[in-house]
C-alpha cells in the first residue's frame, strides 16, 4: 500500500484533487474521498461537476441511492462505501485507523493552515510508528509534484 502526503502550497484542493482523481480513474481504480463535514462534501461535489469543460469525473456523495456504485464517492465517514482501491483524505479529515484493502491512500493538506499542518504531521508520525512506508510530496515552482521524503 502506498501512503502519500501531498502538501498543498501553490494550488487549492479544488485544483489538485480532480487531477489526482483523473489519474486514479485512468488506472481503473475506484476512489473514496473523505472530507471533514457535510458542507464541504456538498461543495466538493459541486466543484467536481464544474472543474473542467473537457473532462468528466463520475462521482457522487454517500447517502444517495446507488452511491455504492459510484467510481468516486465523497463521504464524511471512514467506511469504504464503494469498494475503492484509493482513499483520499482531505480538508481536515484524518487518516483512518483501518488502512486495509487500499492500494493507495493520499492525504492532501493545506500548507497555509497551521491546524492542517499539525494534523498531517501527527498522521505522518502515526504512520511511521506503525511501520508504514509513507512519502511526502510538494509542488515545485512549475507546479509539478516532487518527492521530498
Amino acid at each position: 500500500m502506498d501512503l502519500m502526503f501531498y502538501h498543498l502550497e501553490r494550488q487549492p484542493l479544488e485544483s489538485v484533487l480532480p487531477l489526482l482523481l483523473e489519474k486514479t480513474r485512468e488506472r481503473g481504480w475506484r476512489a473514496v474521498v473523505e472530507v471533514s463535514g457535510e458542507a464541504r462534501k456538498a461543495a466538493l461535489d459541486d466543484a467536481l461537476w464544474t472543474y473542467s469543460e473537457r473532462s468528466f469525473l463520475p462521482h457522487g456523495p454517500d447517502g444517495e441511492p446507488g452511491c455504492e456504485a459510484q467510481p468516486i464517492l465523497i463521504t464524511t465517514g471512514t467506511a469504504n462505501g464503494n469498494a475503492a482501491e484509493v482513499r483520499f483524505v482531505v480538508d481536515g479529515a484524518r487518516l483512518p485507523a483501518d488502512l486495509a484493502g487500499y492500494e493507495r491512500i493520499a492525504v492532501l493538506f493545506d500548507g497555509e493552515d497551521p491546524v492542517a499542518l499539525d494534523a498531517a504531521r501527527a498522521d505522518w508520525k502515526r504512520a511511521k510508528a506503525a511501520g508504514l512506508t509513507a512519502s511526502y510530496w510538494q509542488q515545485n515552482v512549475e507546479g509539478r509534484w516532487e518527492k521530498k521524503a
